[in-house]
């Protein structure tokens, strides 16, 4: 397997627009950020699994075969009591999006119920922070993340803060910094930056998750691309030119995109590493990010390899 990814999946209640009347108008889209990853590298031709809890419902059934369907190992996904997860995506004029949720099964994923031997057998595992917010699936997350860093895989990790999740900031910040140790590669947003690190400029706050021991740190910048801190150097990657529908999923398969082509390299898919072929690899993962931003919902809105391709060369 190259990338397991564990944590949240659930429905995306979406904001499609208004009708005549006013009332704003949603549509039931998958989504979850650890679940989107798994999707965007899944297309972008990695073999992904993913590790989680859904509801016995309808919902839930469907978020099962929207993996299948994307060539994604369901076998980790466990049903549970509870109901699926549920998130109200609303998106201003701007296509910026805002979130309110309301929580289920995903919070209860129990370290038990993880497939370890999903974990270990793959190049990279990947989790986010929301499954850091409860008790269970905190729990698990970090249980699988201390298995993989202790197998020699590398872990990634994005640090998604979403206020409505958490009682406080500083509580938000403290857990999302815990798994640091474990972390090798990790995306993050400009504005979650300060949080992991009490630097708010790219440089500073880059370098302290480098002397942390984050071998690979990328920050999100929008339409104007990303930074990235490499073995010591620092960057900018330009972004894509695109009319945006909307952003939702945008980071998701940018990273997606990027373990993606990591995993190409081998078992070992940091090793020898250079700039010019990571540049690359974020070039490719700024392309792949701009489709999706050009359509509506996170998981429908993803490319496929091909189209990426196409969009690369004109």
């Amino acid at each position: 397997m190259d990338v397991t990814a564990i944590g949240e999946i659930l429905i995306d209640l979406t904001q499609t627009g208004v009708n005549e009347a006013g009332v704003p108008q949603f549509s039931a889209n998958p989504g979850g950020a650890p679940a989107n990853v798994a999707v965007a590298a899944a297309r972008l031709g990695a073999r992904t699994a993913f590790l989680g809890k859904v509801g016995n419902d309808r919902f839930g059934a469907y978020l099962r075969q929207v993996l299948a369907d994307n060539g994604v190992d369901s076998r980790g996904l466990r049903t549970g009591d509870l109901h699926t997860t549920m998130a109200v995506v609303t998106v201003d004029e701007d296509g910026e999006r805002s979130f309110r949720f309301v929580r289920g099964a995903d919070r209860d994923l129990a370290p038990e119920s993880v497939d370890e031997d999903a974990v270990l057998r793959s190049k990279i595992l990947h989790f986010g922070s929301v499954s850091l917010t409860a008790g269970l699936s905190r729990n698990a997350t970090i249980f699988a993340a201390r298995a993989a860093h202790r197998r020699g895989g590398l872990v990634s990790y994005d640090p998604n803060y979403r206020p409505a999740l958490w009682g406080s900031q500083a509580e938000a910040a403290e857990w999302m910094t815990i798994p640091l140790p474990l972390v090798d590669i990790l995306k993050a947003s400009e504005e979650e930056l300060p949080l992991l690190t009490g630097a708010a400029g790219l440089e500073e706050g880059t370098r302290i998750l480098e002397e942390r021991g984050v071998s690979l740190v990328m920050v999100t910048l929008g339409g104007d691309g990303c930074f990235c801190r490499w073995r010591g150097e620092t960057w900018r990657q330009p972004g894509v030119p695109v009319r945006v529908a909307d952003t939702n999923g945008a980071g998701d398969t940018f990273l997606g995109a990027v373990l993606s082509r990591l995993c190409r390299r081998g078992e070992k898919p940091l090793e020898g590493l250079t700039r010019a072929e990571l540049s690359e690899i974020l070039a490719f993962a700024n392309q792949a990010a701009a489709l999706t931003c050009s359509r509506s919902g996170a998981i429908p809105a993803m490319p496929a390899l091909a189209e990426v391709e196409k969009y690369k060369n004109g």
